[in-house]
């Protein structure tokens, strides 16, 4: 790509789990097991996607200037995406539907391995209205989720969770492909999917940065990843309920994307902050004939393409939540610097009965500017003391991460704390939400 991931991004990424403990912890500290880091995303390559947007433009351009559902250029742009992902060893579905009189098509792709329990799904609409090519609604995301794909399949990705990837016809009619998708899948089949990510429009011509708002741990690991970019982001609210995520959501499905805008207009805020050009839309030709290859912003494209695979990556490596009840707490704490004293967040465990499990599970989600000054402990209700995290981590910031811990010689029920400390001056931050899973 053109824009490379800072240090403090891969750092954050790629945590080393034998640093996590320090060789001269306390003999009081029960250390426990931590779960392996989620391997780094790789870059996706902008000339990649930017080639199967440019099939994609060849492919309308021969069926009539469109690829709108029940028209050849459709069918011709799945029979291309689904060709790609046969070749680099996915198993595909071509799930068909009819609307209008005309016959629709829905590609799902499924990456060998993983949980089938625990399936995180990603997904874009293929298709166009009829009045342009669609290369930026919706050929960017399509292409991006694509190049994610065969990015999985050059890796060799072995995720903790199941992948699957969908791409969706007749969106643009009113979502009805995801609708059919979504509504034809057994109850326990949906249960399954733990996540769905939707992606439409990401390379806008005039971008800005949207985080859907829907699950918070989808939200915070696209936050997460612009943050290490020094890019700031906003919540995504021009698109609420109009794209494919909304069906998922509808059936309790856990969702989340990104989008870079369509024909809302750009602030002065918004223009310093990202720039391009306030009092314009974020994209001129939505919905137009001009929504062509030249109608991309190869910068938003990159980077977008770029937090999808760093989600597939991050959200796919996931541990599955073990059988048990959770609690959680979502209230801020802020951590004093040093030399401030350790802050708690606690939660109170009860109605579990006995003692805690040898594969407690807890979360944790840190935000700080200096992960190397933290000192992380699980303190049980009766004052015993697990350590999460010893000043490791180095200069990357935030500690999002999952630790089992083997806290079997504690009784569950009562109030336990995550307890920081900040042991280095100069960096800030708080505890954004923590839970405990038994």
């Amino acid at each position: 790509m053109s824009l490379s991931v800072s240090r403090r991004l891969a750092a954050v990424t790629a945590i080393a789990v034998a640093g996590l403990f320090a060789a001269t912890a306390p003999a009081a500290l029960a250390a426990p097991t931590a779960v392996t880091a989620a391997p780094t995303p790789p870059d996706i390559p902008l000339a990649n996607v930017k080639a199967h947007l440019s099939q994609l433009s060849t492919i309308a351009a021969n069926n009539g200037g469109n690829r709108a559902h029940g028209r050849t250029g459709y069918k011709a742009s799945i029979d291309y995406v689904k060709g790609k992902l046969d070749a680099a060893g996915f198993t595909t579905t071509l799930q068909t539907f009819t609307y209008s009189g005309a016959t629709g098509y829905n590609l799902i792709a499924d990456w060998p391995g993983g949980d089938p329990n625990s399936v995180l799904m990603s997904g874009s609409h293929l298709d166009s209205v009829t009045g342009g090519a669609g290369i930026n609604d919706n050929g960017s995301g399509s292409a991006a989720v694509l190049e994610a794909a065969l990015a999985v399949s050059r890796a060799q990705l072995q995720p903790t969770k199941h992948l699957r990837f969908g791409w969706w016809g007749a969106e643009e009619l009113g979502l009805v492909g995801s609708k059919y998708y979504v509504n034809n899948l057994p109850a326990a089949e949906k249960a399954k999917i733990s996540g769905y990510l939707n992606f439409d429009m990401i390379g806008s011509p005039n971008p800005g940065y949207f985080v859907y708002d829907d699950d918070p741990t989808i939200e915070q690991t696209f936050k997460n990843y612009y943050a290490g970019l020094g890019i700031p982001t906003e919540i995504e609210t021009e698109g609420d309920g109009r794209s494919d995520h909304a069906p998922f959501k509808s059936a309790g499905i856990p969702v989340g994307g990104l989008f870079s805008g369509a024909d809302y207009t750009k602030t002065a805020a918004q223009a310093q902050k990202w720039g391009g050009t306030s009092g314009q839309a974020f994209d001129r030709c939505y919905h137009s004939s001009c929504d062509s290859l030249s109608n991309i912003n190869d910068t938003a494209l990159d980077r977008n393409a770029d937090a999808i695979a760093y989600a597939i990556w991050n959200l796919g490596a996931a541990t599955p939540v073990p059988p048990g009840p959770s609690f959680e707490n979502t209230a801020d704490v802020s951590i004093p610097d040093s030399p401030g004293a350790a802050v708690n967040s606690p939660i109170t465990v009860s109605g579990v009965a006995g003692t805690a499990p040898a594969t407690t599970k807890v979360d944790v989600n840190i935000v700080h500017t200096y992960r190397g000054d933290l000192v992380v402990d699980l303190v049980a209700p009766d004052g015993s003391v697990y350590s999460l995290s010893n000043r490791s981590g180095g200069s990357a910031d935030n500690i999002i991460q999952t630790f089992t811990v083997n806290a079997s010689s504690e009784v569950a029920n009562g109030v336990w704390n995550l307890r920081v400390k900040d042991a280095a001056a100069q960096d800030v931050g708080y505890i954004n939400s923590w839970k405990i899973t038994f």
